[in-house]
């Protein structure tokens, strides 16, 4: 089935007054549109809502913004009083877990937690929390961070895994699931070390289900974290909890990714491209190439192609065949 390009629905004043701080945020181009409240434009989909109630989304990213920005936070928004009622799961007191930095060549992996219940979820229903890859801007992203942070009865917890720690760990393990693994099983022992503030406990944790089998998580569990149910599904971050938690991560990454620059005074740029690898070679020109584990992860390819070196032959990876 090819994916949604085009989407329209009828909003109330309400959903509406909500989709509009949301295309406001800063992260939007908004447009002029005749017969239009409001407009914005990103570069794979344009959403405008217009006078007579009619929302329409159009372009490539139209499936993404009304899976994980529309229907969790907007459309399900609406009837957060009756979500007790119709969905009595979405206001259950649970752990949302997310990690931010695994694509990224410079900088650590952090893994962070948060914990809800439905005093936090209702005092989040029109804060624009969502998931951290639907907002472009650091800016952004720190006013989340601290708007999660200063929420009465949000209990969270982020564990930095710094470069030099990440390739060490990398070098043992062999695997960034085994990493994620170990990451993401700090968090909720953390977290549930700090029960004497959830009220009421937590039923579960949520994460994105990053490893095919599920195993490898829950082997790395600590000994709090094995009393507690653990769901992973894929694209886990359309759950209001493992949205906030996919902010704190981004914005611990952000700051400790700015910190390394500036004490090596050199640019760090996020991600894995071109630009990258050409900041790390004025980084090694500068630093030399036994102080790249310090600010990078060194499995990446990039790293082969920073310091010269002929890179190894890919291997074809092959969804592991499901077990009988």
């Amino acid at each position: 089935m090819p994916p949604l390009t085009n989407y329209t629905a009828k909003l109330s004043d309400a959903q509406a007054t909500a989709l509009e701080r949301i295309i406001r945020d800063g992260t939007f181009e908004l447009r002029t549109v005749p017969y239009a409240r409001f407009s914005g434009a990103k570069k794979d989909f344009n959403v405008t809502f217009y006078e007579s109630g009619k929302l329409v989304v159009q372009g490539k990213g139209t499936e993404d913004f009304v899976q994980f920005v529309l229907e969790p936070h907007i459309l399900q928004e609406a009837r957060l009083g009756y979500e007790a009622t119709l969905n009595p799961e979405l206001l259950d007191p649970r752990l949302g877990i997310d990690e931010s930095g695994k694509g990224d060549f410079f900088g650590p992996l952090c893994i962070a937690g948060v914990y809800v219940n439905a005093d936090v979820l209702t005092a989040w229903k029109d804060s624009g929390i969502r998931d951290s890859k639907s907002i472009s801007g650091d800016a952004q992203i720190a006013r989340l961070a601290e708007v999660i942070r200063k929420t009465p009865g949000c209990v969270h917890a982020v564990v930095p895994i710094g470069p030099e720690a990440y390739n060490r760990m990398h070098g043992m393990n062999k695997s960034v699931n085994r990493v994620l693994a170990w990451g993401h099983a700090r968090v909720i022992e953390n977290l549930l070390g700090q029960r004497h503030r959830m009220n009421p406990p937590p039923v579960r944790a949520i994460s994105d289900q990053f490893a095919s089998d599920k195993s490898t998580i829950e082997k790395a569990l600590l000994t709090l974290g094995r009393e507690l149910q653990l769901v992973q599904r894929h694209k886990a971050e359309s759950d209001m909890a493992v949205a906030a938690a996919s902010i704190l991560a981004r914005d611990e990454f952000v700051h400790r990714l700015k910190k390394l620059a500036h004490d090596f005074g050199v640019p760090l740029p996020k991600g894995a491209s071109a630009a990258v690898e050409t900041a790390g070679r004025a980084f090694v020109a500068q630093h030399g190439a036994e102080a790249l584990p310090k600010v990078a992860k060194m499995h990446f390819r990039n790293s082969y192609r920073v310091l010269g070196i002929p890179e190894p032959p890919k291997v074809e990876w092959k969804r592991p065949k499901a077990k009988e």
